[in-house]
């Protein structure tokens, strides 16, 4: 049976308009790739993978984009944040992958970024990868390190922009693994469209989501979790983590990114997670509306910038919440049943179930 996304059931969540394909990828130039490893050997149970998310068609190290990130709660592994932050750009794909192939995955991204650009490392500069995660031991031999740096190279690789179709889902990349309130999460994605001076922009959202207790999950305001929790799968560590990337063809500058990236965190608290103790919950936002060159020819570089009137950037603010709440529930729907290691093995959404809670509470 071919797994739905949330909308095909005829639910909507929010107000705004999805892109053509509800999916980052709306986005022009964004592109995704996924490189999934699924294999049972004598030794080990692998359930894993790692996703890349290209932020334009060109040369992020020589055209680089506008960004930020938000932490809403720091237990997490990522590396680059703390020069996105300083100088407000990002200069690589964006990579996830499990807690403990972050090493290897920033260095295939690395790798295959100097392979494109003799000058990285030698006489143009260091080049920031920047790497999220999230932990999928309880499906996955993690302490195995199964990913190595030819898997982000091949990630990189597969990125692929809108055509007929959104972004693959589910258990598929770095969401191979993953739980995501009891029942088998992974990667989901969603879109909207705002509308400034008769020019249709986009903002889209990725999550890799590993996150929340059954007992806790939310659709649409229905306590759906509670009434299906005998049929989660609760892990040994239940505090689990998300990361959320945000993409906008908008012209908008580093601080109004920053403010975009705090509001993922709406669309997050919608779905029922309270960021427990132990979770890394962290957006990543940026913008392929200003390209920032690497050696710009003048000390002074002009470039655009909406103007942040109130009603304009709270559609924005709007248009983030609702694109992360719905692609949460991608992650759920299209993810399928997985057996992981020892045994475990970690149910996908029961959907028929959860319809029928809706429907009788409605």
């Amino acid at each position: 049976m071919s797994k739905k996304r949330f909308r095909e059931y005829g639910f909507t969540v929010g107000q705004l308009p999805t892109g053509k394909h509800n999916s980052i990828t709306d986005v022009p130039g964004v592109a995704v790739g996924h490189v999934t490893l699924n294999a049972n050997r004598p030794d080990a149970c692998i359930r894993t993978g790692v996703t890349a998310i290209l932020p334009h068609q060109g040369n992020p190290f020589r055209e680089k984009v506008v960004a930020a990130s938000h932490v809403i709660n720091g237990f997490g592994k990522t590396t680059g944040l703390v020069q996105v932050n300083e100088l407000g750009i990002i200069e690589s794909p964006i990579m996830l992958t499990n807690t403990f192939s972050v090493p290897a995955v920033t260095e295939g991204a690395l790798q295959y970024m100097m392979t494109q650009d003799e000058g990285i490392g030698d006489r143009d500069g260091s080049l920031n990868v920047v790497t999220g995660e999230c932990n999928d031991k309880f499906l996955n031999d993690m302490r195995g390190l199964h990913v190595r740096p030819e898997h982000a190279v091949e990630a990189i690789k597969q990125a692929r922009t809108s055509t007929d179709r959104p972004a693959m889902e589910g258990a598929v990349g770095a969401g191979t693994g993953m739980v995501c309130f009891g029942y088998k999460g992974g990667i989901g994605t969603s879109s909207r469209q705002v509308t400034v001076e008769g020019i249709a922009y986009h903002i889209g959202v990725l999550v890799l989501t590993n996150f929340g207790l059954g007992k806790d999950l939310t659709i649409l305001g229905h306590p759906v979790g509670a009434c299906l929790q005998a049929k989660s799968q609760e892990r040994g560590n239940n505090d689990g983590s998300i990361m959320i990337v945000v993409g906008t063809d908008l012209p908008m500058d580093a601080r109004q990114l920053k403010r975009i990236a705090k509001r993922a965190g709406f669309g997050l608290a919608r779905t029922g997670s309270i960021a427990h103790h132990g979770s890394g919950d962290i957006v990543i936002a940026f913008s392929n509306g200003n390209l920032i060159p690497h050696t710009p020819e003048t000390g002074f570089l002009a470039w655009r910038c909406i103007r942040e009137d109130g009603p304009l950037i709270s559609e924005c603010f709007r248009a983030v919440a609702e694109a992360t709440e719905e692609a949460i529930y991608n992650s759920l729907f299209m993810a399928e049943i997985t057996e992981g290691r020892d045994g475990r093995v970690v149910n996908a959404l029961p959907v028929n179930e959860m319809l029928s809670v809706i429907r009788a509470r409605r």
